[in-house]
């Protein structure tokens, strides 16, 4: 983003009219108060309950809270709960890094029915609601000064928590409603840009699975075992304790997250030495070769080298045995369609796969030109849908800077000078 880009006409005038010495900034304690989400209630109580509550998810996942909700809990007649208010800014407690901690949603919507928050957030409450819109405070408590200061309220070895002391002390501030309205109509037409885009790529991605799944059908098609036409090897990990074999190491050395349902390979972090290579099971695999998690929440999901690297111990790597006969492109398209067969693994456990269970499943075997067809068309629809560099994805990337770089601008005040 160009940091010489102008902000959007009429906020500058505004402030010269409305605040020309700065605006003030106060102390949430100043404000209003923190609340805290439900009390006392164990397993029992969320299941056929009577009232509907916000999740920790609604809240970490959109600046204004969802109210579409489909989660009870049971509250009983003259029990004593807080609920959430139009205007309450809520907040996650608690995350796994600080950076995640305190993430924030707003109530922007009146309803009519009484709503509680979960116990791992926490709320604020205004004591003088007129002083803010909310749908200003969505965006106010995301933008990077306000992230700063709330990610600093929070501490933790392993999992980090939000001090409410802290937080008590997070300073915003407080500019005239008219500005208030003012950037918040500039905002809302970015987010409902992003939205639109977000729901074409939703669309596009229905459409690119269509095809996959019909074009691979055809009761004439020979059905092969992905051990038949494909070599099928997993890899390793050198030992972590021997520096020599981590420390300015050049290859490239992948976990089961790079497995994205993708036809690519993303943001690679992790490399090992031609020493760490040769005292493991790891070994260099070819371009083109299709990856599969074998482990874990991304079991049964593919990527695809278009480099030479090696993987650890749970990813499985496949590749033809005869390029004449197999297309490496159409074995990850139909490793694709095999996701179903993994997740089925789980059965309430931490679903795990081998080697012989991958080299068992099947797939249909067209002739090489068919499979060079459907390679055709499936990348073009690849490309529109998980591309980051092009495509859908790269315009929604694109957007949400634009929106994150004008949100911080217009956002960024001066402090009143007396």
């Amino acid at each position: 983003m160009n940091k010489n880009t102008r902000l959007p006409a009429g906020r500058e005038k505004l402030i010269t009219e409305l605040c020309p010495k700065g605006v003030e900034f106060k102390s949430l304690s100043e404000l209003g108060c923190l609340y805290g989400g439900l009390t006392g209630k164990n397993k029992n109580d969320f299941s056929n309950g009577n009232a509907k509550f916000i999740t920790y998810m609604n809240v970490f996942s959109n600046i204004a809270v969802n109210i579409n909700i489909t989660d009870f809990v049971k509250i009983g007649e003259n029990e004593n709960q807080n609920k959430v208010e139009l205007g309450d800014v809520l907040f996650t407690g608690s995350s796994e890094t600080p950076e995640e901690c305190g993430m924030s949603s707003v109530l922007t919507e009146q309803t009519d029915e009484p709503l509680y928050l979960n116990s791992f957030c926490f709320g604020f409450r205004l004591n003088d609601k007129t002083m803010f819109l909310p749908d200003f405070l969505k965006y106010l408590f995301r933008c990077d000064n306000l992230r700063k200061q709330i990610t600093q309220t929070a501490s933790g070895v392993t999992r980090f928590n939000v001090s409410k002391n802290r937080m008590e002390k997070v300073l915003i501030p407080i500019p005239p409603i008219e500005i208030q309205a003012h950037i918040s109509n500039i905002l809302d037409k970015f987010t409902e840009l992003e939205a639109e885009l977000e729901a074409e790529l939703e669309t596009r991605k229905k459409q690119y699975e269509y095809y996959r799944d019909n074009l691979m059908v055809n009761d004439k098609w020979l059905m092969v075992s992905l051990g038949e036409v494909a070599n099928v090897q997993s890899g390793g990990t050198p030992a972590k304790t021997k520096s020599e074999y981590w420390e300015n190491g050049s290859i490239e050395w992948l976990g089961s997250t790079v497995c994205k349902n993708q036809k690519s390979v993303e943001e690679i972090t992790d490399f090992i030495t031609e020493l760490g290579l040769k005292n493991s099971s790891a070994k260099i695999l070819p371009k083109r070769t299709t990856l599969i998690a074998m482990v874990g929440a991304t079991i049964g999901k593919v990527a695809f080298l278009d480099f030479d690297a090696t993987t650890n111990q749970n990813v499985a790597a496949l590749y033809p045995k005869n390029t004449n006969e197999l297309n490496p492109d159409y074995l990850f398209y139909a490793c694709q369609k095999l996701y179903d067969k993994f997740t089925s693994l789980a059965n309430g456990k931490l679903a795990m796969a081998n080697l012989s269970f991958i080299k068992k499943l099947e797939i249909p075997l067209p002739p090489l030109a068919v499979q060079n067809r459907i390679v055709s068309i499936l990348d073009k629809f690849d490309k529109l849908v998980n591309d980051i560099s092009e495509g859908l994805p790269a315009e929604i990337k694109m957007r949400r800077q634009q929106y994150e770089y004008y949100r911080n601008k217009l956002l960024n005040f001066e402090t009143l000078k007396n």
